[in-house]
This record gives structure tokens, C-alpha cells and sequence, in this order.
């Protein structure tokens, strides 16, 4: 697959990372979905035509590494668990290619918007960083003192946006997650999760491709999924019916 993969990836034409910035969406709607690894072939030949795909540094394969925060009682992934409208997220985000990270603030709203608010790290005290504290009291209803590290997730992404430049695509591989209390690791590297990100919900070549391919959408969230598969000891009766829906896809 893996060769497959970097023939069909080559036939996009490129937009670089400087020209994303066009394309940031920070204030958006997100449409996910998830289906077998298998699948991704058949749905990238469909969109050659209709969308760019992101290079970096020549490589059009990004490797990404995620540390969520949490209080100690999990607080934010109880939230999303309790079907709270209104959540957040926060986490450093490490870009490879790039080398860039970034401490971030994904505010969910009850129009289902994301808003993300994000500054750059020059180093790994974000504690001490004054621009992340200024984010905090600005868009955190947390105060970085009752935040600890609570899972990391590591995956590979393909990021496509359409000519237009009106929506990004992206496609998650290769996820492992690794809990950093209980020490345990899940890995789904079979499942790709796909996130159509758009500034209003207009019609989409992207959806009518995985319309076509039988993929739906399925909300999913990578916190939340990692927790529950690393930390028994979590309230998880809300995402019994997806985790059974993931285990039946991959197993397939």
C-alpha cells in the first residue's frame, strides 16, 4: 500500500506551506468521519483533480504528535462524554516536517463551530510562556496549573484543499495513542479518520466522494477515543457504541 500511497500522492499538484495560510480556518465547521485504511486509495484517486495536496519540505505524508491536557479528573473528556455542547480542548501539537509546535485552545461552541486559538512554542516550558498564559486567561476556562499531560497520540496526515481554497481535507494514518498515567498504548493504524473542515456548509466535492464510497459521517474525537482505549478506569458508557463501531471496521 505504502507505494500506492506515494504514486497517488504524486499526482496532486502541490501548495506549499506558505500558502496554507489562506486556508487556516480557524473558525470553521468540522464534518468527521472514519472508515477502513483500505479505503483510502479508491478515495484519493477521486479527488486528483479537484484538490491540491499540502508539501512540505517535498513531503506530502506529515508525521504529527499530539499531547492533550486535562485536569486530574479528566474534566475535559467528561464533557465531551456528558454530551456538553459547549467544550474544550487543549494540547501541543509538534509538526515534523515543519518543525513546529504549537500550544493550542479548540473552543467547541452550540452551533457546532470550532474556534481555534493557538501560539507558537520555542521551547518545551510552556508553564512559564507568557504568550501561553495570555492565551489561557484570554479563551481557556482553565488555568494551566490544573492541567497535566494526560494522553499523546502519534499519526500520519495528508492534507488536501480544493481549488477554491474554501475547505481543507484531512486524512489521519497510523494512529497509536499512549496514556501517560495508566502507561498503556492502543494502537488503530487499520482506521483513517477524515476531517472535512469548511467556513459554512456549502456543497462539497469531498463529501459527494465519500458519499459515493459509503463513507457517512461519524463524529469522532481522538482524545476521546485514545482515553477510553488506555484508561479503563474512565466513564466511557457514551463511546461503548463507536469503540464497538471501530473494533468491527478494523476487524473486517
Amino acid at each position: 500500500m505504502l507505494k500506492a500511497l506515494e504514486e497517488i500522492s504524486n499526482r496532486f499538484s502541490p501548495i506549499l506551506l506558505e500558502e496554507m495560510e489562506a486556508v487556516k480556518l480557524m473558525n470553521r465547521i468540522d464534518t468527521k468521519y472514519f472508515a477502513h485504511v483500505e479505503l483510502l486509495i479508491p478515495l484519493l484517486e477521486k479527488m486528483t483533480e479537484e484538490y491540491f495536496i499540502q508539501e512540505i519540505n517535498g513531503k506530502r505524508i506529515a508525521q504529527y504528535h499530539t499531547l492533550y491536557m486535562d485536569t486530574a479528573d479528566s474534566e475535559m473528556y467528561l464533557a465531551h462524554h456528558n454530551g456538553r455542547k459547549v467544550r474544550q480542548k487543549i494540547r501541543i501539537r509538534d509538526y515534523e516536517e515543519s518543525n513546529l509546535s504549537f500550544f493550542e485552545i479548540k473552543n467547541k461552541n452550540n452551533k457546532g463551530r470550532t474556534k481555534k486559538k493557538r501560539v507558537k512554542l520555542e521551547n518545551t516550558d510552556f508553564h512559564h510562556n507568557g504568550q501561553v498564559l495570555e492565551l489561557m486567561d484570554k479563551y481557556a476556562k482553565y488555568k494551566i496549573e490544573g492541567l497535566i499531560p494526560q494522553l499523546e497520540n502519534f499519526f500520519n496526515r495528508i492534507t488536501l484543499v480544493n481549488k477554491n481554497k474554501t475547505e481543507r481535507l484531512t486524512i489521519d494514518l497510523n494512529l497509536k495513542f499512549h496514556h501517560l498515567q495508566t502507561k498503556a498504548w492502543s494502537d488503530l493504524s487499520k482506521l483513517m479518520i477524515i476531517e472535512l473542515k469548511q467556513d459554512g456548509n456549502f456543497r462539497s466535492h469531498a463529501k459527494e466522494i465519500l458519499f459515493a464510497l459509503r463513507i457517512h459521517p461519524n463524529n469522532i474525537s481522538k482524545y476521546c477515543i485514545g482515553s477510553v482505549l488506555t484508561n479503563p478506569e474512565l466513564k466511557n458508557n457514551r463511546f461503548k457504541s463507536k469503540v464497538s463501531l471501530i473494533n468491527k471496521i478494523i476487524n473486517n
